[in-house]
C-alpha cells in the first residue's frame, strides 16, 4: 500500500511535495521541447520582474508570495546565468531594483509563448479530473490564512487533552499536594509568607469550615492544579490559591478551573468575586481578564506584601 494512501490527510503537505516534485520534474521536460535553457522555479520571479521591471526584491517576493530569502536566491541564480540585473537607483543608492538584461529580454517571448501553450494543456489536465485542483488549491490557500494549520491542531490536541483533564473537589488526602502546587509558584516568584501557611497548612480550617471551597484538576492520575474560593463576606468570594503544574501548563487547566470556581460561587450565592495578584505575573492577569475580572481600587489593604493589584468580577443581575 502507498504510504501516503495509508497515512490519509496527515501527510497531507509531504503529498503536496511529492506532487510538487513530480510536476517540477516534468516541467523541465517541457522546457525542454521549446529548447529553452531555463529552471522552472525561476519562473515566477522572472515573470514578475519581466511583467513589471524596476522592483525591488521585497517587492517581487510580495508578488510572488514567497520568502524574500527565497526569491534573493533565485535572482542570484538569474542573475548569474545573465537573465536579471541588480541595479541601483539614482535617487537612492542604497535601494536595489531588478530588471531583465538584454539576454533576458530575448528570452521573454519564448517564453511568453511557452507560457500560452502551458496553460491550455494545463486546463486539459484539470478537465480530465473530477476535482479541480487550481480551483482546491486556492481554497486552501485562503482557509490556511484564515487559520493556520499550527493552530488547528492545537485546538485538536487541546480538546484531547481536556477530556483527560478531571476537576475534583477538595478532600482531605488532597491536602500535601495543594500546599506542593502553591508553595512551587509563590518561591517561583515571591516568598512564602505566614498567612499562606494558615490556609496551605490548614485548609479546612481557613478555607472550608468558614463557607469556602476548593477545586482541584487531576490529570493522569496526578494532581496538578487547584485554586480555592474564600467567602470574604455574604455575597463576596476570593479567588485565590491557583496554582497549576509547570509540567500541565498550556493545557488550559488554569482557566478550566477558573470557570468552576466562578460557577460555583454563584451556586454558593456571590454577587462579587475578588483576587489579589501581582502585575509581574503576566499569563496570570491575562487568564483573569479572560475571566472577565476588571482592577480595582475598592479592595482592603492585602495581608501579601507580593500583592500590587486588586481586581473583582461582578456577576449581572
Amino acid at each position: 500500500m502507498d504510504l501516503f494512501e495509508q497515512l490519509g490527510p496527515t501527510a497531507l503537505g509531504s503529498r503536496l511535495r511529492r506532487l510538487s516534485e513530480l510536476m517540477t520534474g516534468q516541467a523541465a521536460e517541457v522546457y525542454s521541447l521549446y529548447n529553452i535553457p531555463f529552471e522552472p522555479r525561476w519562473f515566477p520571479v522572472f515573470y514578475a520582474v519581466a511583467a513589471q521591471p524596476g522592483q525591488p526584491v521585497g517587492e517581487v517576493a510580495k508578488t510572488v508570495g514567497h520568502t524574500h530569502a527565497a526569491v534573493s536566491q533565485v535572482v542570484k541564480e538569474l542573475a548569474r546565468h545573465g537573465l536579471v540585473q541588480v541595479q541601483r537607483t539614482d535617487g537612492d543608492l542604497r535601494r536595489s531594483v531588478l530588471t531583465l538584461t538584454e539576454a533576458g529580454a530575448n528570452l521573454w517571448p519564448a517564453l511568453q509563448e511557452q507560457a500560452l501553450d502551458v496553460r491550455q494543456a494545463t486546463e486539459e489536465l484539470l478537465a480530465d479530473t473530477r476535482h479541480n485542483l487550481w480551483l482546491a488549491i486556492g481554497e486552501m490557500e485562503y482557509a490556511l490564512s484564515r487559520r493556520s494549520l499550527a493552530s488547528r491542531v492545537k485546538a485538536v490536541r487541546d480538546q484531547r487533552v481536556a477530556a483527560g483533564v478531571h476537576l475534583l473537589d477538595y478532600a482531605p488526602q488532597h491536602q500535601p499536594d495543594f500546599k506542593r502546587l502553591n508553595v512551587e509558584w509563590i518561591e517561583q516568584h515571591f516568598e512564602v509568607e505566614e498567612t499562606d501557611l494558615k490556609s496551605l497548612d490548614h485548609p479546612d480550617e481557613y478555607i472550608l469550615q468558614r463557607g469556602g471551597h476548593i477545586l482541584l484538576a487531576e490529570y493522569q492520575g496526578q494532581i496538578v492544579g487547584t485554586c480555592a474560593l474564600i467567602k470574604m463576606e455574604d455575597d463576596t468570594f476570593e479567588l485565590a490559591k491557583m496554582a497549576v503544574s509547570p509540567a500541565a501548563q498550556g493545557l488550559r487547566i488554569g482557566l478550566r478551573l477558573g470557570e468552576a470556581a466562578l460557577l460555583k460561587a454563584q451556586a454558593l450565592g456571590a454577587r462579587r468575586v475578588y483576587l489579589e495578584s501581582n502585575t509581574k505575573l503576566k499569563p496570570a492577569l491575562s487568564l483573569y481578564h479572560k475571566l472577565g475580572f476588571h482592577k480595582t481600587v475598592a479592595g482592603q489593604p492585602s495581608p501579601y506584601e507580593r500583592c500590587n493589584i486588586q481586581m473583582e468580577l461582578i456577576f449581572p443581575g
